[in-house]
């Protein structure tokens, strides 16, 4: 076996599993699940007409690169989307088979694990945990960035010592961020871009959160829009993920893609050919409409809107919350132990919501998910709107349990 496979943390539902085995909830009120970032909105109408349409696609296989005509809408949407000028369909774009599992490849094509110096693999503090797993099984050392309420929930990158910086093969940004919500600026962006310039690393930028934010007029922006703007020649050393799981509440198709700097994604295609995981040509078909429409996205946004302001309005006189940047998390202060607070809420509300503890780790003297929930507002508006009377419920019934908010 791989000895490396001992370095991998359960899974945060895994925990989350075990935390709640012995517990009993309230059988007498409905279970509400807001712990997993699932979308449970509706899927575009299309979809049912669309596989249809394309039945026949699957007596053939399909190319690991995707199909031309998905690359092609693909490009044209990052165009639409962030600007973008200088995408090249042919050199800039990838499929894959949603963000997951090209997440986790990226650091296996990118990483050189017999280096002199164990590579280091650098990700945001709390985090989406493949990231992690990506770097152990890598042979990379994850180096964990907090991202706190100091920093505005984002990385600080000027902290880091440039010893570290010298090792870094790989940084994961995730904007906007799992669990925080939060999105990086484009001077952000920027400034990562020189920092990968001078030091010679890739940035893998997570933006499959980028189409569910508040204000319409203020999309966040993409590392792609940052290193064009900047004058990156050919993406060089960033390249983004994106996904319909989240956009298109298409989380079962598993659809999603890869873009960026040329030369990099030439590399990696060849790594991909002998990885296997070409997305299959009905769901590549589906794509290319799914690409293509924003409607169904504006509504997606106007539903996530409506549950947020909920949320607020419910929440806010029991406990201290802020709406974030964008996504569909409330990443929760919680007064008392996280994972106390989980299994409580299990037991007295039948709602189950995710210990930020799981999603983060000890660093640099702390830890930034103590004493957080992560609460995903994915169930319909009725439910979600439920689900944080409840939390609200079991927060005041704390009472004096409850230490200052932090």
């Amino acid at each position: 076996m791989n000895p490396r496979l001992a370095s991998l943390q359960p899974y945060p539902f895994e925990k989350l599993s075990a935390l709640i085995k012995h517990t009993i909830p309230d059988r007498k009120q409905t279970p509400l699940a807001l712990s997993i970032g699932e979308p449970q909105h509706d899927a575009p109408a299309f979809v049912r007409e669309e596989t249809m349409a394309h039945l026949d696609t699957l007596s053939s296989y399909p190319t690991t690169r995707g199909s031309e005509p998905l690359r092609r809408t693909i490009a044209g949407w990052l165009s639409r989307r962030f600007g973008l000028k200088g995408i090249d369909p042919e050199r800039h774009v990838l499929c894959a088979s949603g963000t997951r599992e090209a997440l986790f490849s990226v650091v296996q094509a990118a990483v050189d694990s017999a280096a002199t110096q164990r590579p280091i693999v650098m990700l945001p503090n709390p985090f989406y945990q493949i990231y992690e797993g990506a770097a152990l099984l890598a042979g990379a050392e994850p180096y964990y960035v907090n991202a706190s309420a100091d920093t505005g929930y984002r990385m600080d990158f000027r902290a880091i010592p440039q010893t570290v910086w010298q090792r870094t093969r790989l940084v994961f940004v995730c904007t906007p961020g799992n669990p925080t919500g939060a999105v990086f600026s484009q001077q952000d962006l920027i400034e990562l871009i020189d920092l990968a310039e001078h030091y010679d690393f890739l940035i893998a930028s997570d933006e499959c959160y980028s189409e569910i934010y508040f204000e319409e007029s203020s999309p966040p922006p993409g590392l792609l829009q940052a290193a064009e703007t900047h004058g990156v020649d050919d993406f060089r050393r960033c390249v983004v993920f994106h996904s319909l799981s989240k956009r298109s509440n298409l989380p079962g198709l598993r659809s999603g893609f890869i873009a960026g700097d040329g030369s990099f994604l030439s590399s990696f295609h060849a790594y991909r050919t002998y990885h296997g995981a070409a997305m299959s040509s009905l769901a590549q078909a589906l794509s290319v409409r799914a690409w293509s429409d924003e409607a169904h996205v504006r509504e997606n946004r106007a539903l996530y809107r409506k549950k947020f302001a909920d949320a607020i309005d419910v929440l806010g006189p029991a406990m201290d919350v802020r709406r974030p940047d964008a996504g569909f998390y409330l990443w929760l202060a919680t007064g008392v132990d996280d994972q106390s607070f989980t299994r409580e809420l299990y037991e007295q509300e039948n709602v189950l919501v995710l210990p930020g503890s799981f999603l983060s780790r000890d660093a640099h003297g702390t830890n930034p998910g103590h004493g957080r929930v992560r609460v995903a507002l994915v169930a319909p508006p009725n439910d979600c709107l439920e689900a944080t009377q409840r939390i609200a419920r079991y927060v005041a019934s704390l009472g004096n349990r409850r230490a200052p908010w932090i």
